[in-house]
């Protein structure tokens, strides 16, 4: 079974990840530099806290060159969680940062008219609606999960949501396009849901 490599440039919470792994019985590392990152055969790119700061943290790391070879030339499968699904985007309306351009599309606020009774950010546990198969899901039964962002990606192709959720509209809960996953939510803060997710990101 493939390793899980982990992208470690200082934000979202990588032990807690390595932690269910580590529960699983799987193997995972966790790469602080290009050389560690250059072995990866899955890849976990966590994020926490606004658009441009997590970007400048990326770059600063010296780590974004190695993984836009491994994810856009070698194909290796990529999870971005929260932000970092965020930052897979092309652009945001939180900062004025280019996104790692991965997927077409940008990250967008919720309008204060649609969550004028619930308000911002949109905090605790969803329900998810599946766009079709996708494994990432895969044997997932009524699946729920937990979010915390004020923001979220809208693709330009509607075939790149494979999960929706609702909160004062719908939104994509999860991208998939090729090689390369996204949620919106945290798996690592989802029990049981979660940690099969993150099992079946590892099987792909």
């Amino acid at each position: 079974m493939a390793s899980v490599t982990l992208v470690n440039y200082g934000l979202g919470n990588i032990q807690a990840f390595a932690h269910i792994y580590h529960r699983l019985g799987m193997s995972v590392e966790i790469a602080d530099t290009p050389e560690q990152l250059a072995r990866a055969e899955r890849i976990i790119l966590p994020g926490v806290g606004a658009f441009d700061w997590a970007m400048s943290r990326l770059v600063q790391s010296g780590l974004r060159e190695t993984l836009d070879d491994l994810v856009l030339n070698r194909g290796r499968p990529v999870l971005g969680v929260c932000v970092g699904m965020q930052m897979m985007a092309q652009r945001s309306e939180e900062g004025s940062s280019a996104g790692l351009g991965w997927i077409e599309g940008d990250v967008v606020r919720f309008r204060e008219e649609t969550v004028r009774d619930t308000g911002l950010p949109h905090m605790g546990w969803n329900d998810i609606s599946l766009s079709g198969s996708a494994a990432l899901f895969r044997d997932i039964s009524s699946p729920r999960y937990y979010f915390l962002h004020s923001y979220f990606v809208a693709p330009r192709n509607p075939a790149h949501t494979i999960a929706t959720a609702f909160y004062g509209h719908e939104f994509a809960a999860a991208i998939g396009h090729r090689n390369i996953f996204g949620t919106q939510f945290h798996p690592e803060k989802s029990h049981g849901w979660g940690i099969e997710l993150l099992r079946n990101f590892a099987e792909i």
